[in-house]
């Protein structure tokens, strides 16, 4: 049996990549360039942030001028995740492995699905810190008009992302509304046959389409006629009041005046009806003492996206080929096209054999001025 298993385990791993590879739609169109080295959970990995540059005139001369001290940002991504499934094979099963190139268990299909959704879910849960916004609240876009990719697009351009590598994830009924519209189907204004015959909406206004069923939905915390409280504040946080309820995490609010949308990182607890915001980005022109500020209604988060906008970090986890204590076997295997790294075990017990993948990774939302939510 040893041996049976010791023959099944890289093709099972190898199937069940490809499965992972098909299924897992965020970790593809994020940036995922971190090193492959083994960690353990609760490891931390740093994203070097580029830092702004501005040219100089050149002046010739004997000497050459020393360059300007550069400080760099980082932003720490632990590896909180570790997530795992199991199954079991019949000796059916195990023969099929055997004979079918392509044949993946059905019970395997749905442990590599279910590790699919908890990582996609990861990704989109970053959300919260994306603070640009366009799309009406509570109306599913591209109903009438392709306006809400162009103001996607437009609102991209101001916050400085750059224009290669952009991506849109739509929830279904987002997407479905898309393929109706002659701008995204139609080949002689998109240029591809891909949604009349494919059914995807491919690549239109510079942006690469994708559906996904875990787009996020975010439900506004804030409540009350809420205003700032005192003159002369600027910087990421902000003192406000006239609150019933306060905000929550990934709220976003204008303030009366100011035409940036800013998000909710965190809120203080109520005192009376104030709370201290921690917000992004960072106020740069003070608001005046008691203007009003408008939060957004509740929408489904459709993103748009620069790939640099969020770092995802997947690392694999201890492997050994050889057989450990009570029979249990332990290998490594990682995609070359995605680079997320999946693990297989095998556990021998009392009268049956346990199959378990895992995977190790961590996710941030690294620089928000990369992303928009295009409302739902």
């Amino acid at each position: 049996m040893a041996n049976d298993i010791s023959a099944a385990m890289p093709k099972i791993l190898a199937r069940g990549l490809m499965a992972l590879r098909e299924q897992t739609v965020m970790p593809r169109l994020v940036n995922g360039d971190f090193s492959a080295d083994a960690a353990a959970k609760g490891d931390t990995i740093d994203v070097v942030l580029p830092s702004a540059l501005t040219a100089e005139d050149v002046t010739p001369g004997a000497t050459p001028p020393s360059p300007g001290a550069t400080s760099l940002e980082k932003v720490q991504i632990e590896l909180s995740n570790w997530k795992k499934a199991d199954f079991y094979l019949t000796d059916k099963e195990m023969m099929e492995i055997d004979a079918r190139e392509d044949f993946l268990p059905v019970q395997a299909s749905a442990a590599i699905r279910a590790l699919a959704n908890a990582v996609n879910q990861s990704i989109h849960a970053e959300y919260t810190g994306v603070y640009g916004l366009v799309g009406t609240p509570g109306t599913t876009p591209f109903g009438t008009d392709a306006t809400a990719a162009t103001a996607a697009r437009k609102l991209l351009l101001e916050q400085k992302a750059p224009k290669e590598n952009r991506y849109g994830v739509l929830d279904f009924d987002a997407e479905a509304n898309a393929l109706d519209l002659s701008a995204f189907a139609d080949v002689d204004r998109s240029g591809s046959a891909s949604a009349r015959i494919e059914g995807e909406i491919g690549r239109k206004y510079g942006i690469d389409w994708y559906s996904d069923d875990h787009v996020a939905t975010h439900v506004r915390g804030a409540a009350g006629t809420s205003l700032v409280k005192g003159a002369s504040q600027t910087g990421s946080t902000l003192i406000a009041d006239g609150f019933t309820t306060k905000p929550s995490v990934g709220d976003i609010f204008t303030i009366n005046g100011d035409e940036q949308q800013y998000a909710v990182l965190a809120a203080s607890d109520l005192s009376g009806t104030e709370t201290t915001l921690t917000i992004s980005p960072a106020i740069t022109s003070a608001p005046a003492d008691n203007a009003a500020i408008t939060f957004v209604d509740d929408h489904v988060v459709n993103l748009v996206f620069n790939r640099d906008a969020f770092a995802f970090a997947n690392r694999p986890l201890a492997q050994s080929t050889q057989e450990m204590g009570l029979g249990s076997q332990i290998m490594s295997m990682t995609d070359p096209v995605t680079g997320i790294s999946l693990r297989l075990e095998v556990s021998r017990q009392y009268k049956q054999v346990v199959w378990e993948f895992d995977i190790l990774w961590g996710v941030a939302l690294v620089r928000p001025e990369l992303a928009v939510r295009l409302a739902g």
